[in-house]
């Protein structure tokens, strides 16, 4: 009877510790799960964040490059009264105006998409470019470089220019940030499983075009 006591504390003893050995494993498992969906949210709304942040800074490109867009119809129709046989020149100003400001509205409708970005960089490269022959062209006609009307224009344009320089380093600054958090581990899952796609610079290649256009009107 005693030996069969001892057993029988023995086996309960056992399942005893089976039980709490179990129950150690389900609380376990329970805190790493809910780690990981702590994890997750943290790191999905920093990422949401980041996103914002850079598509707010592109919003600031938006309202210079728009303010830039409406500039130029008013410097080249200026020009039209003194600059009569440039009218080549004057139409192509407009036209490259005219794709630029497509090319923004399309980047605009999504910050970041690579080949909306890629569009619009390449349209702002033609324009500065179209802009840089005008304004040399210009400087052969003294009457326009006497005109009040041109030189404030000018002005403005050249100071929306550097606006827009500050503005475009500000969203590639994010974007950099951005991009950085997404690719690395293991926030690279949470991105890859939500959606979060690298946003891509607004570069411009043409180191002319990093700065204003030199107006002179001396």
């Amino acid at each position: 009877m005693g030996q069969r006591n001892q057993g029988g504390c023995f086996l309960g003893f056992s399942d005893s510790l089976k039980k709490e050995s179990g129950m150690e494993w389900i609380i376990g498992v329970g805190v790493v799960a809910v780690l990981i969906v702590i994890f997750v949210i943290v790191t999905y709304n920093r990422l949401v964040t980041m996103k914002n942040r850079f598509q707010n800074a592109f919003a600031q490109i938006d309202v210079q490059l728009t303010r830039r867009y409406d500039l130029i119809p008013n410097l080249v129709e200026t020009a039209k009264a003194y600059m009569a046989h440039e009218r080549e020149t004057l139409e192509a100003v407009i036209a490259a105006r005219n794709q630029a400001a497509s090319g923004l509205r399309r980047a605009a409708a999504d910050p970041g998409n690579p080949s909306a970005m890629q569009a619009l960089s390449a349209a702002e490269q033609g324009l500065g470019g179209m802009l840089g022959r005008f304004m040399a062209l210009s400087e052969s006609y003294p009457q326009l470089q006497a005109s009040e009307n041109m030189k404030q224009l000018s002005e403005e344009l050249a100071s929306t220019e550097n606006r827009v320089a500050f503005a475009r380093q500000s969203y590639n600054d994010a974007v950099m940030t951005y991009n950085v958090t997404r690719e690395q581990f293991p926030a690279n899952l949470v991105a890859s499983r939500f959606g979060f796609m690298s946003a891509a610079l607004l570069e411009i290649e043409d180191k002319a075009m990093r700065k204003a256009p030199k107006v002179s009107f001396s």
